[in-house]
């Protein structure tokens, strides 16, 4: 069963080689997504995703954080390109997750 959200976060990149780009759940729909995942997850907790920002909508996974008891959605390159959209903005994003009971 696939449950949606919508929330707004800021666009951030990692620092290291790669640069790979992220948006940080709030904590109020990573607590839900947690309250309802499934407890054997595939590699890294991972669970899938299609997330869409400005209209534009991608395949993808959410990662667990951490350092922020959150998730991490990756933003790649096309999306941003198309969206118009840079590190710092603050990005509404219409999630999608497809792994929850």
């Amino acid at each position: 069963m696939a449950v949606s959200y919508t929330f707004d976060s800021e666009l951030w990149r990692y620092r290291e080689e790669g640069g790979w780009h992220f948006v940080t759940l709030p904590e109020s729909v990573a607590t839900e997504i947690r309250e309802e995942s499934p407890p054997l997850r595939r590699g890294f907790g991972s669970l899938k995703v299609v997330a869409s920002i400005s209209g534009h909508q991608w395949s993808t996974s959410i990662f667990p954080d951490s350092k922020t008891n959150s998730y991490l959605l990756p933003v790649k390159k096309s999306v941003r390109t198309a969206a118009g959209v840079i590190e710092g903005d603050v990005v509404e994003v219409v999630l999608e997750v497809l792994d929850l009971d």
